[in-house]
């Protein structure tokens, strides 16, 4: 099975909720938010931690693996500049996406306010 690394911005509260799944699904959607929306590059999912911890504290940076057949159903979001792409997975379609996911769910930067 072939995979894609997909990143995400978490902050400390969707961080202890993925830990309860012991690091292998996201959790809901709230209901204000209506798609989910992982990442292409570690690059900007820096950028979007960083952009949040002013609000939050801290933040983490996130990477994780998707079955390609699946994530290849979604296209590719431009939001910005030329590395701000993201899949935009509708909130209602969480669980599925979450079955998609091979292996756990990593954190690979911790970011707080000295990071911005």
């Amino acid at each position: 099975m072939k995979t894609v690394t997909c990143y995400r911005p978490t902050g400390q509260k969707e961080l202890d909720l993925v830990a309860e799944s012991g690091y292998l699904k996201w959790p809901p959607r709230l209901p204000d938010q209506p798609i989910f929306y992982p990442v292409t590059n570690e690059k900007y999912a820096i950028e979007l931690t960083r952009w949040n911890i002013s609000a939050f504290g801290i933040g983490y940076v996130t990477k994780f693996d998707v079955n390609k057949e699946y994530l290849d159903n979604y296209k590719i979001e431009c939001v910005g500049a030329r590395h701000h792409t993201e899949w935009w997975i509708p909130a209602e379609e969480l669980d599925q996406f979450n079955a998609n996911i091979v292996g756990k769910i990593e954190i690979t930067k911790k970011l707080d306010r000295t990071d911005t």
